[in-house]
């Protein structure tokens, strides 16, 4: 009696999935990337200072640009102290220890930073830091 072997055919590689995951995957990351970076005020040139270090930004950490002539932007929108107060209230109600990094313009005065400082502290935010830029070597 002759039997019949039952061989699978073989099996072959798709490439058009392995394709596809490969582009969403380039598209996520290009545009988180494009995320992280609309945070950076163009119009705000931060101080120079050879002692800052680079770190990594902290997870979900704010960033408050404070322009020359006094005006606030944080998530890519203009606000007013008011506004900002809101805003930082009801991060620091969800997380307790929100980071926030203040980017100063090198000719904003004194006086603006202060009461930035005061919105972030009336509104329970106290892990507070500054932006800086190293030097530009001559």
């Amino acid at each position: 009696m002759k039997f019949q072997k039952n061989t699978p055919p073989p099996v072959s590689f798709q490439l058009a999935p392995m394709i596809d995951i490969v582009f969403l995957l380039l598209i996520f990351f290009i545009v988180t990337w494009q995320f992280s970076r609309a945070e950076v005020d163009l119009k705000v040139k931060v101080p120079a200072s050879t002692q800052g270090e680079t770190s990594q930004r902290p997870l979900g950490e704010k960033i408050i640009n404070v322009r020359e002539d006094g005006t606030l932007r944080i998530d890519g929108a203009l606000v007013t102290q008011e506004e900002l107060f809101q805003k930082l209230s009801n991060v620091a109600r969800v997380h307790e220890n929100q980071p926030v990094r203040l980017r100063g313009d090198l000719n904003t005065s004194w006086q603006t930073m202060v009461e930035v400082i005061d919105v972030c502290q009336k509104a329970g935010i106290w892990n507070i830091s500054f932006a800086t830029q190293k030097p530009k070597s001559s």
